[in-house]
C-alpha cells in the first residue's frame, strides 16, 4: 500500500498558515494549466497487474494510447498499442477509465474547489522545493461524480501541485458486484518553464473485495508533451474511453 503510505507515514512539519486566499490562488493557476494542457498532444500508457492470494501475479491489462488532435483540431484519442486484457481476478469498469482521464491527473481549479474541504497541514520539502501541504476531501459526492479524497503538495513559489495522493470516489462496495479503486501517487515535472504536469502514476494497493483482500498494482506514463500549434484553432470534444468488453 504505497501511496497509502506516503499519506499518513510521516506528516508536515506545522508553521504559520499560509495566505487567506492561498487556495483561490492556487485553483486559478490550475485553471490556466488545465487550459495549457489541453492544448498539448502526449501518449499515455497504463498497465494494471492483478495478484492471486500467493502474491503472484496471475493477470494484465495494458494499453498505449496517443492524446492528440484531428486535421480540424478537434481532441482525439488513438490506440498505439493494446488494449490487451489478461486479468482473471478484476474486471475494468468505465469509473476506471475515467479516473485514468481526470482524477490520476489531477488538478484543483475553480471549478473543483468549492466541491472540496481543504485543510491545511503544514509545509514539508519535496525534492528541495518548499510546498504547502493540504488535505483535501470531498464535501459531497453526487451521483456520476468522481472525486479525489487525498492530499496535495503545492510548491510555494509557483503555488502548482507537485504532489497528489489519495483515493478516487466514490467506492462502490457490495456483496456481490463491488467496484473498488485503490490508493495512488501521481509525481509532477516543469514541462514548459512555466507549468507542471503529471508525468507518473503509481498504485500499489489491497482492494477489500467481500471474496478477501486483492492485490492490485498500476503504474500510468504521460510522455511525450508537445503543445499543438497556436495558429491553429482547436475544439475540444470529449470522446467515450470504453471498458474492455468480457
Amino acid at each position: 500500500m504505497l501511496a497509502a503510505f506516503w499519506l499518513f507515514a510521516c506528516g508536515p512539519a506545522l508553521a504559520q498558515d499560509p495566505p487567506v486566499d492561498i487556495l483561490k490562488r492556487i485553483a486559478d493557476n490550475g485553471s490556466r494549466f488545465e487550459q495549457e494542457r489541453a492544448r498539448y498532444t502526449y501518449r499515455q500508457s497504463f498497465v494494471f497487474h492483478e495478484f492471486d492470494k500467493r502474491g503472484i501475479p496471475s493477470g494484465v491489462y495494458s494499453e498505449v494510447r496517443d492524446i492528440n488532435f484531428s486535421s480540424d483540431g478537434e481532441r482525439t484519442e488513438e490506440f498505439v498499442k493494446g488494449p490487451a486484457n489478461q486479468l482473471k481476478l478484476i474486471r475494468m469498469t468505465d469509473e476506471d477509465f475515467s479516473d485514468l482521464r481526470d482524477i490520476q491527473p489531477f488538478v484543483l481549479t475553480n471549478d473543483t474547489l468549492w466541491r472540496y474541504k481543504a485543510t491545511y497541514r503544514g509545509r514539508e520539502n519535496i525534492d528541495g522545493r518548499e510546498c504547502f501541504v493540504y488535505r483535501i476531501e470531498p464535501r459531497q459526492v453526487l451521483q456520476g461524480q468522481r472525486m479525489l479524497d487525498g492530499q496535495l503538495w503545492v510548491e510555494v513559489e509557483t503555488l502548482q501541485v507537485i504532489r497528489a495522493v489519495g483515493q478516487p470516489l466514490p467506492q462502490h462496495h457490495s456483496t456481490t458486484d463491488a467496484n473498488l479503486f485503490a490508493s495512488f501517487a501521481t509525481e509532477y515535472e516543469p514541462v514548459d518553464g512555466e507549468f507542471w504536469f503529471p508525468v507518473r502514476t503509481f498504485a500499489d494497493d489491497y482492494l477489500p473485495f467481500p471474496t478477501g483482500a486483492q492485490r492490485v498494482r498500476y503504474e500510468i506514463k504521460f510522455e511525450n508533451y508537445r503543445r499543438f500549434s497556436a495558429e491553429t484553432t482547436i475544439s475540444f470534444g470529449d470522446p467515450p474511453l470504453e471498458a474492455p468488453q468480457h
